[in-house]
Parts: C-alpha cells; structure tokens; sequence
C-alpha cells in the first residue's frame, strides 16, 4: 500500500492495517494540509526516525523535553509533504551525528498517536510515520529539543520507555523485518 508524500507499507497485522487506512483517509482528506501544523485539522503527519547505532545492538532515544519521556527522533512536516525526508532531516537535527543511513525507503511502523493540549495548541493527532536508519558516523550531540540522548541497547529498552509504540519496532526489528521482504525500495 502506498501514500503519496508518505511511501510504502505493508500491514503484518489487524492494528497495522486499521493505522494505515486512518492515515490513508486524513491524507485523502486534507491533501497537503495533512502535512502541515494546521491546527483546525485535528492532527497531521510527523516524520520518526528508529536509528541504530553502527552495530545495530542499539538505538538512540531523545529525553524528549516537552514530552519527558524517552522516545525515538522525528518532528513535525511543517509543510514538507514527504515524511521520508522529515524523518531524516529530524535525525540529523536532533542527533548532532554527521552520517546517518536509510535502511530501507519502506515505512518501518506507523503510529496514531494523541498529543495533550499545551498552551493555545489544542489537543490532536500526530499520524506519525517512521523509518529504520542507522547511524554511520559522528558523535551524539544534545539539543534544546531534548533533555538527554542516549544509545539503549535493545535488550534493555524497556528500562527507559514502557512506550508500546517504541517497543513494538524494536519487536519488529527482531522478528527480521530487514530480511523479510517487506521493506522493498519504493519511490515516494
């Protein structure tokens, strides 16, 4: 299945399948507004990043700031309509790291998710669209963004998150989804 400014995906099951056709009909719905910060809209498309560390053993976590929680990489599309890209360019701004690697042009994981109201922002969606990447180079750097970042090792993630979403792609991960198939080069 594919979203134009969002890329390929396939479903492995029923909670996947029912996040990509929520996705798929705000797209439909809001064409480039979907990527945008709109907030008479309800929600709109974010870009994450779930990067491995050179050995693929870990992946870097943000102590989000505003959040404070830990959690993966990504930010908002701000108009940008290719989540890809976004989800790139928020991996290099957040990580301080100089060569980061997409490791496949796939959607590694889709989560619909609901941000609190804060200030005059009021409460919506982030139809968040991720990517497996991988650093290749440089040195982790803090930014305003968060409060700490860190390389956690897959085994003890859940030392730092009880976030389902952020266990679920290191689920997912594990289960081989680089060797599956299912990540195939796709142009977005």
């Amino acid at each position: 299945m594919r979203i134009d400014g969002v890329g390929q995906f396939t479903a492995r099951d029923a909670r996947d399948a029912a996040e990509w056709a929520r996705l798929a009909a705000f797209c439909a719905r809001h064409g480039q507004g979907a990527f945008s910060r709109d907030p008479h809209i309800g929600g709109h498309v974010t870009g994450s990043a779930f990067v491995l560390s050179p050995d693929g053993a870990s992946v870097l976590l943000t102590h989000h700031a505003k959040l404070d929680r830990w959690l993966q990489l990504g930010g908002h599309c701000d108009g940008i309509a290719d989540a890809r890209f976004v989800a790139l360019k928020e991996a290099y701004e957040e990580s301080g790291l100089a060569r980061i690697r997409l490791l496949s042009d796939a959607v590694f994981d889709v989560d619909i998710h609901q941000i609190p109201a804060r200030g005059a922002e009021p409460a919506h969606l982030h139809y968040d669209v991720r990517f497996l990447m991988q650093a290749e180079a440089g040195e982790i750097a803090v930014t305003a963004e968060s409060h700490a970042l860190k390389w956690v090792p897959l085994a003890e993630l859940a030392r730092f998150t009880a976030s389902e979403s952020v266990s679920r792609m290191a689920r997912l991960l594990a289960s081989g989804w680089l060797t599956t198939g299912k990540n195939a080069s796709v142009t977005c």
